[in-house]
């Protein structure tokens, strides 16, 4: 009988240069895949920033709502927040829009005070905390409510994105030139109509 023997040449394997290929071609892949989660995690914290910023905003237009004769005595010449001293208990709201001469109008006054003081706790973060820091706001936020014409107010929140993007529009003043680059500074605002309660 005759045994037959294979060559042994015609056997091939990898080489060393199509593995460093291979692995070139994967790190590439990996490093995408990276940037594509950083990203997707910086747009989950823009989005969880727009909605808190939407239920602060929300939460002191039903507080003016609520004491809506008192309106004129939320409308605040600095914003409050990060950043802003809140002033002693019960000289808060007492502005020259906010008459406190009846007993009725300091109780409103009282109620106005307390209500931009949480408003302001709420801003600064106090909802959430981590150890003894308050942690559940957006980064560097700040609450502006501005008397536009009679009865018409303007409530708005800033705050500081994490990348830049277009700059709010520029009837919303609150916060301006206070994050930098304008590109940097996020805004919700809404106007409040409060008809003529006298």
């Amino acid at each position: 009988m005759k045994s037959t023997f294979r060559s042994i040449s015609s056997q091939r394997g990898s080489s060393l240069i199509e593995v460093l290929v291979t692995l070139v071609i994967l790190m590439l892949g990996l490093l995408g895949l990276v940037g594509l989660m950083v990203q997707s995690q910086r747009s989950q914290m823009e989005s969880y920033q727009r909605m808190q910023a939407l239920v602060v905003l929300q939460d002191m237009v039903n507080r003016i709502n609520t004491n809506r004769k008192a309106a004129a005595c939320y409308a605040l010449p600095d914003p409050v927040g990060t950043g802003y001293a809140v002033p002693a208990t019960g000289t808060l709201a007492v502005t020259s829009t906010c008459p406190v001469v009846t007993a009725e109008q300091i109780a409103w006054a009282q109620r106005t005070d307390q209500d931009i003081r949480e408003w302001n706790n709420l801003l600064l973060g106090s909802t959430e905390k981590s150890g003894t820091r308050d942690v559940g706001a957006m980064l560097g936020a700040r609450g502006c409510i501005t008397a536009v014409s009679a009865g018409v107010y303007q409530v708005s929140v800033v705050w500081q994105g994490g990348g830049a993007t277009i700059a709010p529009p520029v009837a919303v003043t609150c916060g301006f030139e206070l994050y930098g680059d304008e590109a940097l500074r996020r805004a919700v605002s809404v106007p409040l109509e409060i008809a003529n309660l006298s």
